[in-house]
């Protein structure tokens, strides 16, 4: 399972603790250094089942300055990929991807039902 992140983003970290309590096994990628590929996010989202706009950082400096929230509906699915691989934190963390299942954010139950 690979899940990617930002140091600095509390929910990853919050995940990151979730993850370590309960002894679970990750490759830990930081998704600033290491944004993911256009090809990657295309594979992602069809795995996930969650509508594109699932895969945005919604609370970033980015996506606010780029006043998304106004464009996105206007925006093609390839568009959004094309612009989502461009900056990793463009993407919601973290972002985790196991062999059959794509989470997007931190939700604990969630998580409980698809990584153990």
């Amino acid at each position: 399972m690979k899940v990617y992140c930002y140091s600095k983003c509390t929910t990853c970290k919050k995940a990151l603790k979730w993850l370590d309590e309960q002894g679970i096994a990750y490759d830990l990628i930081d998704i600033k250094e290491n944004n993911p590929s256009r090809e990657e996010l295309v594979k992602w989202h069809a795995m996930s089942g969650l509508p594109l706009k699932k895969f945005f950082n919604t609370s970033g400096q980015i996506y606010r300055q780029m006043e998304l929230s106004k464009k996105l509906p206007d925006m093609t699915e390839e568009a959004q990929l094309d612009l989502l691989a461009t900056d990793g934190m463009l993407v919601k963390r973290p972002l985790v991807v196991g062999e059959d299942y794509v989470l997007t954010g931190f939700k604990e139950a969630e998580w409980e039902e698809k990584v153990k």
